[in-house]
């Protein structure tokens, strides 16, 4: 008994272990497989497609035995190769719109295959790949056209699994944008996504930054938003941190009113914005429920998931900083500080979803227009030269010579004058008047194209863009009333001082050609301070010389005559 007790008890404990075995085989593949997805999370919008392709090489191997049958599906992009050299500028920017119109409908934010719990983390990690690398090869497509440039987008597998991650569990979306340029930072295609996991979820517009934009600029974007039914909040991180403090940035005028009823053009704080967002995620996850289970469960309310996506460097993190009221998140300046998501519980009924920030691909702008607005970190820039020309067409001549105290050249009769200033010309006058000089002795523009491109992306150069239809000339008048009663002071424009030094040098001129002493006048401003202390000169002594009587200017000339001879009185002397 004692034997077979023993036989029974070892054959127990060999099964045992034999799954145990078999777990911990699987945990430690699936332990691989995450470690090998743990690395270290870099952007990939900032090298080129070789590299990107070596890199990713593993990938492609996966595929390569159903790459040739989408290849030859996927034909439904036509790309024109018309000869476009015979064109001018603005047929070519005509055609490049009306490209960008049919092609707009393939930029589209990578979609996440269908997945269920079932699934092995190795067939969901080869789906992924293969979906988001045919994802990438319709938009290589779309880089052989010519008449198309598409901006650089994020080409890293492991960021976009983060934004899917927060899109699936959050019930509100929070877009973060730039108020200074609210459609250059707005995805539609990422609403579309939303809308496509859940009918029910909504996006909600969170323009950061709008304490640097005026007033009459704030109000008519909130028309904008308010006619083409847009959920938007005005926010400013920056004024919500400093009221932490106890300091106050933004002062909101009281006397001006809207025409349209409900617009809402205040500022939030940090109290309102986390009471709006809870509001507006509660709504989503009411119509969600169905109405049987939303009866049965009215006493208890289900805690609320909000995420924050967007751009980098758009303010995503300073929000999360504020609205949590201590810092939790790393902010910088350089695009891409935050790595993966982050959940951070406000309360028991709101949590917060952090995503790193995403460059989703674009026709809008180019690499040196996303350089200039913080996109792309600037620290890494080849051409600075391009990106500070941006900043030049953006703010006005006038702020640029206040702002940084310079003095910009005028341009040349034969260009237009209204021209703004070259990216040579600011770099060159902005280095001469900080004294910024390289190690070969020439100005050290690149330093002073990263200071110039910080200050435009912190909004001290101020700028903004207008909604779409508005005409330019009106915010022109109203800004240049507010701008004059806000300098006290006005400097001359930069024209202004040289036309007027120019004027007087040539009334001096003329006034001194008709009295005939302007080079006289010139010699004893220059010569008057140390023409006293010259020794005395002796004057030679011309007493030999004749002076000439007529006056005529010319030599007087001597004449000796010898005196006659009488040689009538010699003759008579002799004789007598």
């Amino acid at each position: 008994m004692g034997g077979k007790k023993e036989r029974t008890e070892g054959l127990g404990r060999a099964l045992i272990k034999q799954q145990n075995r078999r777990a911990i085989e699987a945990k430690e593949k699936g332990r691989a497989i995450h470690l090998q997805n743990r690395k270290i999370l870099e952007s990939y919008t900032e090298i080129n497609e070789i590299d990107a392709i070596v890199d990713k090489s593993d990938e492609a191997s996966l595929l390569l035995s159903g790459s040739a049958a989408s290849d030859a599906g996927s034909s439904d992009l036509l790309i024109s190769a018309d000869d476009a050299g015979d064109m001018t500028a603005e047929e070519r920017r005509q055609a490049q719109k009306e490209e960008e119109a049919l092609y707009a409908s393939n930029l589209k934010v990578p979609r996440r295959p269908p997945w269920n719990s079932n699934m092995s983390v190795e067939e969901l990690d080869t789906n992924e790949k293969q979906a988001f690398l045919e994802w990438r090869r319709k938009l290589a497509r779309l880089e052989e056209n010519d008449k198309l440039v598409l901006t650089p987008y994020e080409k890293n597998l492991d960021i976009w699994r983060q934004l899917w991650r927060v899109l699936e569990r959050s019930d509100l979306i929070v877009m973060v944008v730039d108020a200074r340029d609210p459609f250059f930072y707005r995805c539609p295609d990422l609403e579309e996504y939303a809308l496509e996991i859940d009918e029910h979820k909504r996006t909600l517009l969170l323009v950061n930054k709008a304490d640097l934009l005026p007033f009459n600029i704030r109000k008519k974007w909130a028309e904008y938003f308010h006619q083409h039914d847009i959920l938007y909040i005005f926010w400013s991180a920056k004024a919500a941190s400093a009221a932490l403090e106890g300091k106050t940035l933004i002062q909101e005028p009281e006397s001006q009113d809207s025409d349209l009823p409900g617009l809402d053009t205040r500022i939030y704080g940090r109290d309102e914005l986390l009471t709006r967002l809870q509001a507006e995620a509660e709504s989503v996850v009411a119509a969600t429920e169905r109405p049987s289970s939303s009866s049965s469960t009215t006493s208890e309310k289900r805690q609320v998931t909000v995420g924050f996506v967007g751009y980098p460097n758009v303010g995503k993190s300073s929000t999360i900083n504020a609205l949590v009221g201590a810092k939790r998140t790393g902010v910088t300046s350089t695009p891409g500080k935050t790595k993966h998501f982050q959940t951070l519980i406000i309360s028991d009924e709101l949590v917060l979803c952090d995503c790193p920030g995403l460059v989703f691909p674009s026709f809008s702008s180019s690499r040196h227009e996303m350089v200039a607005c913080g996109v792309l970190p600037i620290d890494r820039m080849t051409q600075h030269r391009e990106a500070v020309q941006v900043v030049a067409n953006r703010v006005a001549r006038r702020e640029l010579e206040r702002i940084y105290n310079i003095r910009l050249p005028n341009p040349k009769p034969y260009e237009p004058q209204n021209r703004p200033p070259t990216s040579y010309e600011l770099l060159r006058a902005y280095c001469a008047s900080r004294g910024h000089v390289a190690s070969s002795g020439l100005p050290d523009e690149t330093r002073a194209a990263r200071q110039m491109l910080k200050d435009y992306i912190d909004g001290k150069l101020p700028h903004f863009e207008l909604p779409p239809g508005m005409d330019s000339s009106e915010s022109e008048g109203e800004d240049s009333v507010s701008g004059s009663d806000e300098e006290g002071e006005p400097e001359p424009s930069s024209g202004s001082l040289p036309d007027r030094r120019e004027l007087e040098d040539l009334e001096e001129f003329d006034s001194g050609m008709k009295s005939g002493k302007v080079v006289k006048k010139r010699e004893n401003k220059k010569a008057g301070s140390h023409k006293q202390h010259k020794k005395p000169q002796r004057k030679k002594d011309r007493s030999w010389r004749v002076g000439n009587d007529g006056g005529d200017g010319m030599p007087a000339v001597r004449v000796f005559q010898k005196p006659a001879v009488n040689f009538a009185a010699i003759s008579a002397s002799e004789r007598g």
